[in-house]
């Protein structure tokens, strides 16, 4: 893929949190060419709600590369399974995609509150005052594709984490919601192989958009229009049109649009070398780790 197909890129910025409409979640989206993305404003209200990116994401008919921040499954090679032990354990990120969907079904808003609350996979999260007496300890068990990014110096944590403001587990849950109510009508890459047309959802970490756009650890964050433009031009954009709120979504959206509008072309972020075709049935790989 020396020429990438995309003709748009879009950035979303998720959010776990309880309730229905987040702050915490952003849109960004742009062309190819050097214009700055532009944050894509939620249908209704003033914030979007995770329903709301889901009938966004099922909209998408163009040639768009999505980049979703979470991360769409547990570990799985580490211990041969997502929850080892567990009656019914998944067999793949679908099975896992589904089960997580189906077990919090009375759960407004794509959450996950009664999964959480099942005795055997309790076991295996670490939560607030409820450390599940499986989770390892340390950091957590980590994909693949992680302990790839730790190579690549950033500082990844576990999903099965749900504690802190580091965590990315309640994120990512409640996103495995949404990939199954996508129900293949969006593939997923590396779950579901690129297709020749139409748009293609991918795992993205904001973190590498921030160091690619010469950002350096421990600065990762964006807070005001200056900082914005000196990053996008490091990945070859115009400066951005003025925001009415800057905070770390809304930037981190923007930057990362404009990083996969950047490196789509890329063969080697489609073809890493450590990812095997069961690795991307069960784990998944993030755009970018190559």
């Amino acid at each position: 893929m020396a020429e990438t197909r995309f003709t748009r890129f879009a950035a979303i910025d998720w959010s776990g949190a309880q309730g229905h409409r987040h702050k915490g979640i952003a849109v960004a989206i742009c062309d190819t060419g050097d214009a700055a993305p532009a944050l894509v404003e939620p249908p209704e209200a003033t914030a979007w709600s995770r329903d709301d990116v889901l009938a966004w994401l099922l909209d998408q008919t163009e040639p768009t590369l999505v980049g979703l921040d979470l991360s769409p499954a547990f570990p799985f090679v580490d211990r041969d399974g997502y929850f080892p032990g567990a009656p019914g354990s998944p067999p793949d990120a679908r099975a896992l995609w589904a089960m997580v969907d189906q077990a919090s079904a009375t759960d407004p808003h794509l959450a996950v509150s009664t999964l959480l609350t099942d005795p055997e996979i309790r076991r295996h999260f670490r939560q607030h005052r409820d450390c599940g007496d499986l989770f390892p300890g340390g950091a957590g068990r980590m994909r693949v594709c992680e302990h790839g990014q730790r190579a690549m110096g950033l500082s990844p944590t576990s999903c099965f984490n749900l504690v802190g403001a580091a965590q990315v587990g309640k994120s990512s849950l409640t996103g495995m919601r949404v990939l199954h109510r996508l129900a293949s009508r969006v593939p997923v890459w590396p779950f579901d192989p690129l297709p020749p047309e139409g748009p293609v959802i991918v795992e993205i970490y904001t973190t590498i958009a921030a160091r690619a756009a010469g950002i350096r650890k421990g600065l990762s964050k964006m807070r005001d229009a200056t900082a914005l433009d000196a990053a996008l031009a490091n990945l070859g954009s115009h400066p951005h049109a003025p925001l009415a709120r800057y905070d770390d979504h809304a930037t981190d959206a923007i930057l990362t649009a404009a990083w996969l509008r950047a490196n789509a072309h890329r063969p080697e972020l489609w073809t890493p070398t450590a990812m095997t075709p069961h690795i991307a049935r069960t784990e998944g790989w993030t755009f970018g780790v190559s």
